[in-house]
């Protein structure tokens, strides 16, 4: 069992991620991150599915999913040079003033922004592979997460190669 990023290119109408998502319930798979939003044509969305499964089963998965009538395209982006990113926005306790430098030299050395500053928190905003945010959240954690939001994780393959509708 491995984890799987899926680029699925679909139609953008009501309805048709609640039935994406459950093509992949209905297989029994927990979705480990999801993401959605338009892309370079206005009237699609691409969204980005990581499940964790064996190849031959994700495989069919993909099948099942690609005969879906909104869905014009599934490709399974693992085993492709590809770009993967996600953005996470953490609010930590920085009660104190040493604690808020050090909250602040980390940020730093992840490359994190300081986007909001409380009396007593931190927002930070960090952008980058599912290892870095996890790596700055555990770090964090001696701080106090107040609070943490991921979007899960994106991805675009590297160099000339395009998931693209081959309408």
């Amino acid at each position: 069992m491995k984890l799987h990023t899926l680029s699925v290119l679909v139609e953008n109408r009501a309805g048709v991620l609640s039935r994406v998502a459950g093509m992949f319930s209905r297989r029994g798979f927990n979705i480990e991150s999801l993401a959605v939003g338009t892309c370079e044509e206005p009237n699609m969305s691409r969204i980005t599915i990581v499940v964790n499964g064996d190849d031959g089963v994700v495989e069919q998965v993909m099948k099942q999913t690609n005969k879906l009538i909104d869905v014009i395209k599934v490709s399974d982006l693992t085993e492709r040079e590809n770009v993967e990113r996600e953005l996470a926005l953490i609010k930590v306790a920085t009660e104190t003033g040493p604690a808020r430098a050090e909250v602040m030299q980390i940020a730093d050395i992840f490359r994190a922004q300081v986007v909001d500053v409380g009396a007593k928190t931190l927002v930070l905003q960090v952008t980058g592979d599912t290892g870095k945010i996890d790596a700055l959240e555990s770090l964090l954690r001696q701080y106090g997460i107040k609070e943490l939001v991921r979007t899960g994780k994106i991805a675009i393959l590297r160099g000339a190669k395009t998931v693209k509708s081959s309408k």
